[in-house]
């Protein structure tokens, strides 16, 4: 039975909220600094939203995935004026976010209650200038939303030369991450990929953020910005990710199988 959802406060900043489901920190929420990410695999998004477009130009946003809006409050406070739509299932985890970490004044996010899967089939057709996945059930990332068919209908809902972002996690044999990684080649012309060294070899469990599109990616100021991070990571992108997948099939609606539990000692990821 999963533990109800919560959010507890960080007892050196009161105003800082760490979002917690299944024991587990998901997402955690500045009520006073609205571009503040203090996940690792957000600041790595954070890169492409900021790389993507001319500064502090608005984008169109679909989030799959609401959580605690941390990532549309971020785009709000760097890109005023930007048109977000948030997708999410637990009405009980929109609820919570209104009630103990609402929006700052002026920033409007359009909440719908329904299905990843259901919303990017169902979005009108090149609505959106950036798609961002980051959808968890019960700690783990549900199959349905890394098969082939599930991208190519992200795709669809993209303007040219937009851009998709998904936050996966692995570790080990990487039996998830790799036919994942395989079905974004398979539907964008150009991905890549943010993560630490050691999560990449599967030597430990962690999130593994994925960045694709039709047009060149922003490549050097991925890396630039992957270099200088305070914890550093690796892009991969081109040949050496090709190398990397290895020749994993991409993951179709017949095969994509969920992400791996993360283990039992890690409080977040």
């Amino acid at each position: 039975m999963p533990e109800p959802l919560r959010f507890d406060r960080d007892p050196d900043r009161p105003n800082l909220l760490h979002l917690v489901a299944d024991e587990v920190v998901q997402a955690t929420v500045d009520l006073d600094d609205p571009s503040y990410l203090d996940a690792e695999y957000m600041q790595r998004i954070a890169y492409l939203v900021d790389a993507m477009a001319a500064p502090k130009a608005p984008l169109r946003v679909l989030h799959l995935g609401a959580g605690g809006l941390a990532m549309a409050r971020y785009v709000a406070a760097t890109r005023p004026g930007s048109y977000q739509q948030a997708v999410e299932t637990n009405r009980e985890l929109v609820d919570l976010v209104r009630a103990q970490a609402p929006l700052p004044r002026g920033v409007k996010v359009k909440i719908r209650h329904t299905d990843a899967r259901e919303a990017v089939e169902s979005a009108p057709e090149a609505s959106y200038e950036l798609v961002i996945t980051d959808v968890y059930a019960e700690a783990r990332v549900p199959a349905h939303v890394t098969s082939t068919e599930f991208l190519t209908a992200a795709h669809r809902v993209l303007r040219p030369g937009g851009h998709y972002a998904v936050n996966l996690c692995d570790g080990g044999q990487m039996r998830f991450l790799k036919p994942a990684l395989a079905a974004m080649g398979a539907v964008w012309a150009h991905t890549a990929v943010m993560a630490e060294p050691a999560v990449l070899r599967g030597r430990r469990f962690g999130n593994v953020v994925a960045v694709a599109a039709d047009t060149e990616l922003p490549i050097a100021a991925l890396r630039r910005r992957c270099a200088g991070a305070a914890f550093p990571c690796r892009v991969l992108e081109g040949t050496e990710l090709r190398e990397y997948i290895a020749g994993a099939a991409p993951a179709t609606d017949a095969t994509a199988i969920q992400s791996p539990p993360p283990p039992r000692s890690l409080r977040s990821f």
